[in-house]
């Protein structure tokens, strides 16, 4: 019976885990704070390298997302809903809207062309394009108001987690190669390309990967490679959100 169990599961710990992420906002590094889950056990479940998790690990985790065991093993549905999210008060406002007292507004990145059709570009910060933040939120995140940014996601490499136009909170106070967590999100200037990816490092250099490993394998880089490419850490993502489609 067992053995049928197993046979039958499509979704694997790894992909429902990314799901929960994605639908409470958080990311490796919070669930580690919250939970007590190593932060290597996270990075190595989330990666596919840990299939069948400790059992006391998948306690912790179903307890804290409030679902089953079962259902973070993928032997049952996950239930609909919200789970940990917070219901907060939902304003209305324009650019001509004063920011109140306990928020940020937080710019947003963007690619921008050296000079017409010269098929070069720069990071910029829109002078126009941004996002409210609570200096509450940010704060308990650990991300100085001057340090935040936001980055829009492109294209599918990060699928099922973050879909073409979701946005991500970038922390750009942590961008140095020893501020890396393996696994968690970093977005990235790739020679004038944002991108965001989860970022391991390696003896060498850097790894980044995509969630949909399928089209869009691993990208080691050494440490000259890095240099060559113009590869450059932009900040560490402490929250995204995206509409529901």
């Amino acid at each position: 019976m067992r053995r049928t169990i197993k046979g039958m599961q499509t979704r694997t710990v790894a992909l429902i885990l990314k799901e929960l992420l994605a639908r409470d906002g958080l990311c490796a590094t919070e669930l580690h704070r919250r939970t007590g889950v190593a932060q290597s056990t996270l990075s190595r479940i989330l990666a596919g390298k840990i299939v069948d998790p400790a059992d006391k690990h998948i306690a912790k985790l179903a307890e804290y997302f409030r679902v089953s065991t079962d259902q973070l093993r993928g032997r049952a549905s996950l239930p609909s809903g919200n789970g940990h999210a917070e219901l907060r008060d939902i304003s209305l406002w324009d650019d001509d809207t004063p920011v109140e007292d306990d928020e940020v507004s937080v710019p947003f990145l963007r690619e921008v062309e050296l000079a017409a059709g010269s098929g070069r570009f720069v990071i910029e910060e829109s002078e126009r394009a941004s996002l409210r933040f609570g200096k509450r939120s940010l704060r308990h995140n650990g991300v100085q108001f001057d340090q935040a940014k936001c980055v829009t996601v492109r294209g599918n490499s990060m699928l099922p987690v973050l879909r073409d136009g979701a946005t991500v909170g970038v922390n750009a106070g942590k961008r140095g190669i020893g501020d890396i967590v393996d696994g968690d999100l970093y977005a990235i200037n790739h020679n004038g390309q944002l991108r965001v990816k989860q970022l391991y490092r390696l003896p060498t250099g850097i790894r980044l990967r995509s969630f949909n490993r399928e089209e869009h394998p691993d990208e080691d880089y050494s440490f000259a490679q890095m240099q060559d490419e113009q590869i450059i850490i932009l900040g560490h993502v402490f929250w995204w959100g995206m509409y529901a489609r």
